[in-house]
Order: C-alpha cells, then structure tokens, then sequence
C-alpha cells in the first residue's frame, strides 16, 4: 500500500527536514511489509482572505491532491489517539483490507475544513498537546517508520 503524506505548508527548518530524511531513508524496508512507498507532498498555505475560506481553499487542494487515494487519515487534535502498536496494526489493516493507496492529510494553521474531517477514513490525533506544523510532520514520519518495524517484527519497537 502506497502512503502519501500531504501536508500545507512547507517545511523551512533544516533541523526538522534532516529528521525527516533521516526516516524517510530508513523505510525502504517499508517494502518487505507492503507499506511503500510514502511520499511527501507539500501545498502552500491558502492566501484566503479568513479562516473558513483558507480552509475550505486548502481542503479542496488537499482532497485534488490525493484524489487517487483509497483512503484518506486526517491529522486533527479532536480525532483518535491511538498507540504506537495501534497505530502500526490500523495500517497494516487497511494494507490487509486490500487498499492500495492511503493519504494522511496535515492542514495548515487554520486547521481542516469540516467537511474533509466527515469525510475522512480516520480523524487521528497525535496527542492531546499542540505541535508545531514541522515537529507534528517529524512525529508522524517517525510513526510510520516505527509502524513498518513493529510490522516486520523489527527490535526498534520494544514494547
């Protein structure tokens, strides 16, 4: 199963886009477990004149972009909390369930539209604390190459 990640707003902190290369390197071994490949797409934040509108603006780019997805995860601080493990067999579920292709959706500031929430797959959250665009971005990526190892039975996951 292919993951994109599409995000709005584009990474400028160097120390962020190392850690993100960093695990983006490492989940090559994503293609033993059918979890590959995970790609990065970066749209830029709506120029819309309120926040209703920017959302609206960036949630049909974003649903444009992964219009080719079976499915889609949208980060947003009301949704799912979920482990580390949970997470890992939630993907490898709908990598089971036959899905080709996933899409997890990061907005931008204003955070996402309504309507692409409801119509999201999943709503995950990644914990109840605020993060910053590029360190919720590096938390994600990190999550999915954990995912891939505690899938491959790999020992970087010692839970």
């Amino acid at each position: 199963m292919r993951l994109t990640i599409a995000a709005i707003g584009r990474l400028k902190d160097a120390g962020e886009r190392d850690l993100i290369a960093r695990y983006m390197k490492r989940m090559s071994s994503g293609r033993a477990v059918g979890l590959s490949p995970v790609d990065i797409e970066e749209l830029a934040e709506s120029r819309a004149a309120d926040a209703g509108a920017r959302q609206e603006d960036e949630a049909a780019r974003l649903l444009n972009l992964t219009a080719d997805c079976d499915f889609r995860i949208v980060l947003d601080e009301r949704g799912r909390g979920m482990s580390s493990t949970e997470f890992a067999r939630y993907l490898g579920a709908r990598r089971d369930d036959g899905l080709k292709a996933t899409a997890i959706l990061l907005g931008g500031p204003d955070g996402h539209a309504a309507s692409l929430r409801s119509s999201a797959g999943l709503t995950l959250s990644l914990g109840p604390m605020t993060l910053p665009h590029g360190l919720a971005r590096v938390v994600l990526v990190e999550q999915i190459y954990r995912a891939i190892t505690i899938l491959s039975g790999h020992p970087y996951h010692r839970a």
